[in-house]
């Protein structure tokens, strides 16, 4: 079976930590679930954890910043990526209790209900959060089919 569109979905975002343990501690008790997937690196330490997320458990993998590519950032820079949640204001709050920092305070887009916000985590990375009501309508049709 063949699909015409090249991007098909997102299979694992990564993020950056210089303190991976610190990392997954932070978003085990902000996911309430702990990683189903840790590596370690030659040295015997933390390497890699992975989270699988919500409806379509999308893969969120965190990677030591040892192995970041040459000259990668380490301020927030380039996309945001937006995970839809329930309520974006509550999210926020919870993020900005563990210690993220505002990055893009909450914004209500139109009258179409799409409303955003984001954070940088305390290890550099944006994490986006929004409520989608194109998300919900694509995941009330997939569950009917």
């Amino acid at each position: 079976m063949t699909n015409p569109q090249i991007l098909r979905g997102v299979a694992t975002l990564n993020f950056w930590a210089a303190d991976l343990e610190a990392a997954k501690k932070w978003y085990t008790e902000l996911l309430g679930l702990a990683p189903y997937f840790e590596r370690s690196g030659a040295d015997g330490k933390l390497a890699y954890i992975e989270f699988r997320l919500g409806d379509y458990q999308h893969e969120l993998g965190i990677i030591h910043r040892n192995y970041a590519p040459q000259g990668a950032t380490t301020s927030p820079g380039g996309a945001v990526v937006y995970w839809h949640v329930d309520d974006v204001v509550a999210t926020l709050e919870k993020l900005i209790a563990l210690g993220a920092k505002e990055y893009q305070p909450l914004t209500k887009w139109g009258e179409a209900g799409f409303i955003t916000a984001s954070v940088v985590d305390p290890f550099g990375n944006i994490l986006g959060i929004m409520y989608n009501p194109h998300y919900l309508e694509i995941l009330e049709a997939t569950r009917k089919a």
